[in-house]
């Protein structure tokens, strides 16, 4: 007996509920079909199905194997379709989410790099800072950066780190009491970031709470009203980099504590993971790795 023909067999049979339609969709007689099934049953020594005339239903011990049966072969078809991605080039479509700053600043770059080593494969990128459900909203890869863990639902490859600057305009610090300690932001106009987790409270030393004329959900935007000298920003290096390069921004509280934020590829946890995916990354921590490197030479 070909038990895995069996098994199929069996599948179907559950799925279409008579033995005539299975005939019907495998080419095969229903006396063929009949006797498989029995074998399958024999083989076991447990009835799987109670027939009649009509239709066919599931015995308990049928339900239960049914399950198990329908595990075997998802991971078939899994073990099937890693070798052919193995023998293939990878191509297909990518849909991917990342935080709009950092999709305009560092992922921008890289993605750009991807596109020439992966001609083939398709990216569809979506750039926002809401908070979403990748899977619910049909994407394959994710990126978060973050404090603090990241959701077990997911599996997590940290990338890079990040650190907090506090910054103000160029000429803000001239004009505006000096801030040389976390607590002497109580007497500045700070800005915050809507999605920021600690919400006006900046985690800087002991942490501090702190008030503001703007709340907005973008990084990007409140950099433009720092440099215009109107308060105080908690922003990510990435975003502010550029600006106190070219001494549009300063950075105060240098030496006080703040966390860092780890940027994390995040996908579905699940048996199979494309080769797409594999392979983008794969691209994005070789891609970061040599980056750190230069950053060190």
């Amino acid at each position: 007996m070909d038990k895995l023909r069996a098994i199929q067999l069996f599948v179907r049979l559950a799925d279409l509920g008579s033995f005539t339609r299975v005939a019907e969709h495998t080419n095969a007689s229903k006396s063929m079909i009949s006797k498989e099934i029995s074998r399958l049953e024999d083989s076991l020594g447990v009835r799987l199905l109670h027939r009649s005339t009509r239709n066919v239903q599931l015995t308990d011990a049928g339900e239960g194997y049914l399950q198990r049966a329908r595990e075997i072969l998802e991971k078939l078809e899994d073990a099937e379709s890693f070798v052919q991605d193995r023998q293939a080039k990878p191509k297909g479509k990518l849909k991917i989410n990342a935080p709009m700053a950092l999709g305009i600043t560092d992922l921008a770059g890289l993605f750009a790099d991807f596109m020439q080593a992966y001609p083939d494969i398709e990216l569809d990128i979506h750039l926002g800072d809401e908070s979403i459900d990748l899977v619910e909203q049909g994407f394959d890869l994710g990126f978060r950066a973050s404090s603090k863990a990241i959701d077990s639902n997911y599996v997590g490859r940290p990338l890079t780190q990040f650190k907090y600057q506090v910054c103000v305009g160029a000429e803000y610090s001239k004009q505006q009491p000096k801030i040389i300690k976390a607590e002497d932001l109580a007497e500045h106009n700070c800005f915050v970031y809507s999605y920021f987790q600690g919400k006006n409270n900046w985690p800087i030393d002991d942490g501090i709470t702190i008030n503001g004329t703007l709340r907005v959900n973008s990084t990007i935007f409140m950099m433009e009203a720092i440099k215009r000298n109107q308060g105080v920003g908690f922003i990510p290096d990435f975003v502010c980099r550029e600006a106190i390069e070219q001494g549009e921004v300063v950075e105060v509280l240098v030496k006080a504590k703040k966390p860092r934020l780890t940027l994390y590829a995040l996908y579905p946890a699940r048996h199979f993971v494309p080769l797409k995916l594999v392979q983008c990354v794969g691209f994005l921590e070789q891609w970061f790795a040599e980056k750190s490197k230069e950053k060190h030479l």
